[in-house]
């Protein structure tokens, strides 16, 4: 049995395997290989699978194939610590203060991890032989956008089909006490267009009147994909969009938040959502398109009288379920090129894309009727669990950000997940002093624990 659940996620944060700088590959490789260890203790076969980059963990414990069966994702990678002056103590080397612990990793997603294992560990120690069938899948590249996933799905995906569904706590949470059940999360085009003029920076002055300026370009098209009410002004932008169903709204309605406490949390003077969406409506319910980066010209002190050759713009859009990113992307290029006037020339970056994703618990008017058994015993037993562990019911709830290798799970090998949010807006993830909380995670090992009996024992 885990003994000291706490003092195993110290030892986890203290390899800094941040995976997208190469100075960083020793604490890669020893935060593999500490969880290849954990797995190992809790009965697991464990192999690394090689990537171009770092090696995916993929472990099972499998009984008889009539168990149910289910796949449990993390990551041990972690987002960089810089700057490093703004965190109060090292963040690799975790401190506990005021019932929290910081460190880098610590929320995401080193310590749902433990939370995960920890309570695994105490169900086989009352349990040896649980009647359940368990795939760990723990990568190294989330944080970097999963790259190597595509072909690990092209030799496994066909393996994991034979799971009943996935297992995730990479989602959040508004508070420690109140947990929320994520039932769908967002897609993503990105993009960047590029315009340039003449060959070189000019005199405004000489060639001002003469030439049509880069940024001038720039602006009137990017102005133009929105609408005055703040809609995408993009032909067929929303044609796909899944509407927003009641219940979904009442379950947003216990969200322990207003639309004045988001405005206060933000420090904006107003609000901008789009069609009829209120603020907390919109970030989870309606599709975005944000201006990420723009530039072009002069960027120092003062003035420099030019008119420049070059201007960029960096875009995203977020999407909700149903609507086809590969679609989405050829109707927003097509409409910047309509766009675009003639004295500037246009070149387009196709960025990568990801799907949304969409999972609906049982009993909605949505649910599915063909939704499998075993994951509708599992939301059930998640919602026990939560209630009686936190004491407040899980609320269900779409998301705004995205999680690709979710949806890929559920395209190449038909993977439904449930999806727990066991970090909260004050953990700073990705930010400086980054940090979990100590009774959430002991309430989380304690329902996680419930969830895992009931979904082999059915009690």
């Amino acid at each position: 049995m885990m003994q000291k659940p706490l003092e195993v996620l110290k030892e986890y944060i203290r390899f800094p395997s941040v995976s997208t700088d190469p100075a960083y590959t020793e604490g890669m490789i020893g935060a593999r290989k500490f969880v290849t260890g954990l797995l190992k203790q809790l009965g697991f076969t464990v192999e690394v699978v090689e990537t171009d980059l770092h090696p995916i963990l993929l472990a099972d414990r499998i009984g008889d194939l009539a168990w149910p069966h289910v796949v449990i994702y993390g990551h041990y990678d972690v987002q960089p610590a810089d700057p490093f002056a703004l965190w109060t103590d090292d963040p690799f080397n975790p401190i506990e203060r005021d019932n929290r612990l910081y460190g880098r990793g610590a929320a995401d997603n080193k310590g749902p991890t433990i939370v995960h294992m920890a309570a695994l560990s105490r169900v086989f120690e009352a349990n040896p032989n649980l009647p359940l069938n368990i795939t760990y899948i723990i990568e190294g590249e989330e944080e970097i956008g999963s790259p190597s996933m595509p072909k690990f799905f092209d030799q496994y995906a066909e393996r994991l089909s034979k799971a009943d569904f996935m297992l995730v706590s990479d989602t959040g949470s508004p508070n420690s006490e109140q947990i929320v059940i994520t039932t769908a999360l967002r897609g993503l085009v990105d993009l960047e267009i590029k315009l340039r003029g003449s060959k070189s920076d000019l005199h405004s002055g000489i060639h001002g009147g003469a030439v049509y300026n880069p940024n001038q370009a720039l602006m009137e098209i990017c102005a133009s994909l929105h609408k005055p009410d703040g809609s995408v002004n993009i032909p067929g932008f929303y044609d796909d969009v899944v509407p927003v169903l009641e219940w979904e709204r009442e379950e947003l309605k216990r969200y322990p938040e207003t639309v004045e406490s988001y405005r206060a949390l933000l420090d904006v003077p107003a609000f901008y959502p789009a069609n009829g969406l209120n603020p907390l409506e919109a970030v989870r319910f309606g599709p975005t398109l944000e201006f990420n980066g723009i530039g072009g010209g002069y960027q120092g002190e003062g003035s420099k009288t030019v008119i420049p050759s070059k201007a960029f713009a960096k875009i995203t859009c977020r999407l909700v379920a149903n609507q086809d990113p590969i679609k989405i992307q050829a109707q927003i290029i097509d409409t910047i090129k309509e766009r675009c006037p003639d004295g500037v020339r246009l070149t387009v970056r196709e960025g990568g894309i990801a799907e949304a994703y969409l999972v609906v618990p049982p009993d909605r008017s949505n649910t599915p009727d063909d939704q499998p058994a075993s994951l509708a015993r599992a939301f059930k037993a998640a919602d026990s669990a939560i209630a009686s562990n936190f004491g407040k019911a899980p609320i269900y709830l779409r998301e705004g950000g995205s999680i690709p290798v979710i949806s890929d799970f559920k395209k190449r090998a038909g993977l439904d997940a449930l999806m727990i949010g066991l970090f909260t807006p004050i953990d700073n993830l990705h930010a400086p002093d980054e940090s979990f909380s100590l009774p959430l995670m002991e309430n989380a090992i304690s329902a996680f624990e419930a969830i895992i009996q009931e979904i082999a024992t059915g009690k």
